[in-house]
């Protein structure tokens, strides 16, 4: 697991930010404590027939990505570029050959850039991408987005790897 993630939530006491950054990075530590153990193979294994992109290693570059649109193009209005942008949908999830390692090194990279920009910004700064009508979000409701989002793909991570091994737990 990332060194500057914990699975443990953020105190009871702390101020909005410090939930807000404590909230995603605890969901954030869940969804990459999912990926540990996994074989390469298990890590790109379809489990589910509606969904054959939706594998461990698909939801892990998924989430950087998201990461990156949210705060980057969004946020700071930084162009529109990368899978979701270039290829076809789901193109974010498309990363047969790339090992878990290299993904999971892209998500730890991207999760820094993001907190270096949350940490940059005050909560009630908007984003300032002109293509995007998104861009009226507030960094709080940027945040709390992603905290929806990162959950959400915890759960759909929890999901895939009790198909596959077993192995199950929140955090």
């Amino acid at each position: 697991m990332s060194p500057s993630l914990s699975r443990n939530r953020p105190p009871y006491d702390a101020d909005e930010r410090t939930q807000l950054v404590g909230w995603l990075d605890m969901q954030r530590a869940v969804a990459r404590w999912k990926c540990e153990g996994l074989s390469e193979a298990d890590a790109h294994r379809s489990v589910l027939p509606s969904s054959p992109h939706m594998t461990v290693a698909g939801v892990m570059s998924h989430l950087r990505w998201v990461e990156h649109l949210w705060y980057e193009v969004v946020l700071l209005g930084r162009p529109a570029v990368g899978p979701q942008f270039d290829g076809p949908e789901d193109a974010d999830m498309m990363v047969e050959g790339v090992p878990l390692a290299e993904l999971l090194d892209n998500y730890d990279r991207q999760i820094a850039v993001s907190n270096e920009i949350v940490a940059s910004k005050s909560l009630d700064d908007v984003g300032r991408h002109p293509d995007f009508g998104v861009s009226a979000a507030s960094v709080r409701w940027i945040m709390f987005h992603m905290i929806e989002e990162t959950a959400r793909h915890a759960g759909h991570l929890d999901a895939i790897r009790e198909i596959l091994d077993g192995e199950t737990g929140y955090y």
